[in-house]
């Protein structure tokens, strides 16, 4: 089964991909890399678990236009 989190974050600009990443990577002290690496993992939560606002709420809005927001 393909990760939701893994098919949201390639179908998005890389721009917006690293800030995202960013975002957690900051919020739990490790590196974009590594925020990847868990949130791309097959017993990740969803993307928007690991996020704060307001960065949440926009993940949000993208991944609904993307038709990835549910599970």
């Amino acid at each position: 089964m393909i990760n939701r989190n893994a098919q949201f974050l390639s179908v998005i600009d890389g721009d917006t991909k690293a800030a995202i990443l960013e975002s957690i990577a900051g919020h739990y002290g490790i590196t974009g890399e590594q925020a990847f690496e868990e949130v791309a993992d097959d017993q990740a939560e969803h993307l928007l678990d690991y996020m704060v606002e307001p960065q949440r709420t926009a993940a949000s809005v993208l991944m609904q236009r993307h038709g990835t927001r549910g599970w």
